[in-house]
């Protein structure tokens, strides 16, 4: 029998195959040098039918400008070929409307990491989410091309420590991101009607579950590299960018010759199918379950056990690591 992960697996790579053969337009247009990735369910390959899409497009362009090889009219009609496809095959609407349908260029994603203008463009998101969750829906060799220019920022100190990088610049980054989610959550929650106090707890309940584990399996996936290698190679870290937060936590286990690792990650990835089998529902369904208080208390005691095995894992590789420290610290 597949497990709820194997499943869900399975649904998102049919459902995915799908809509990658509806999207003629979009593919021809974008040829050689554009891209569609998607994120969120889809992007970890945990969807199921009541999950929507949340897409990034990405150009190509020249390196010393933000020159966009997708001219505005093509990027229209890629849009518009998304969304032909998507309510063709019975996609949920685009989530907040199609708004992070806006197009980079892989130039901005590199040259505003680290600046204020990272946050107000929405850049920082779509690089974050390109290295630790994103399928590439059009324009693979595109997409790869993207993420080897984003590995390259942040492994630009490389070439002069190779044989002790620590990938400290992007594990900030990825902290950062973590933060910066949990901060957002805080912001958007404060009406405090039933209906929005059980929607509030839903989002925390997501956030402290998929969110929680996009960011921290791949910290896992690196930290367990530089542990065993006192180096990160971009070799490395493209093999964490090409694997699903579930698939780095199974195989940071399965190398790992630690049973205690290998206990705490069992239990992990079982509170997490439990996280899929609770979310396998209509939004007006789950804000019903999130507002039964007996429902709640055991779902929120679960989340809390779900944040302290991900602790947990982390602690068992790296403590007494200079990396680990640098997580904490």
């Amino acid at each position: 029998m597949p497990t709820t992960i194997e499943e869900r697996q399975l649904f998102s790579d049919h459902r995915f195959e799908q809509l990658r053969d509806e999207l003629h337009d979009a593919q021809a247009i974008c040829a050689e040098k554009a891209c569609v990735y998607a994120t969120g369910s889809f992007g970890r390959r945990e969807a199921s039918e009541y999950s929507d899409f949340d897409l990034f497009i990405v150009s190509l362009g020249a390196n010393d400008q933000d020159r966009n090889w997708l001219p505005n009219l093509d990027c229209i009609l890629v849009k518009a070929d998304l969304i032909r496809a998507t309510k063709k095959l019975n996609f949920p609407p685009f989530s907040k409307d199609g708004k992070f349908l806006r197009p980079h260029t892989v130039h901005k994603l590199v040259a505003t990491a680290g600046t204020e203008e990272d946050d107000a463009t929405n850049t920082f998101t779509a690089r974050l989410l390109l290295l630790l969750e994103s399928q590439p829906l059009v324009g693979h060799k595109v997409h790869a091309k993207i993420i080897d220019e984003v590995i390259a920022k942040y492994w630009r100190e490389f070439p002069t420590h190779i044989d002790h990088f620590m990938p400290a610049y992007l594990a900030n980054d990825i902290l950062r991101f973590w933060r910066t989610l949990c901060l957002n959550y805080e912001a958007r929650t404060s009406e405090q009607t039933p209906e929005h106090r059980a929607k509030r707890k839903l989002a925390n309940y997501k956030l402290k579950h998929s969110r929680m584990l996009t960011c921290f399996s791949a910290l896992l996936f690196l930290l367990d590299i530089y542990v065993k290698q006192r180096t990160v190679t971009v070799t490395d870290a493209k093999k964490m960018v090409s694997l699903s937060p579930t698939s780095r936590v199974a195989l940071v286990a399965e190398g790992s010759g630690n049973r205690e690792l290998i206990a705490i990650t069992t239990e992990l990835l079982d509170l997490y199918e439990k996280f899929l089998t609770v979310t396998h529902a209509s939004e007006h369904d789950l804000i019903g379950l999130f507002s039964d208080e007996e429902q709640k208390k055991k779902l929120r005691e679960e989340q809390s056990r779900f944040g302290d095995l991900v602790f947990e894992s982390l602690r068992s590789i790296g403590e007494g690591n200079r990396f680990y420290r640098r997580l904490v610290v």
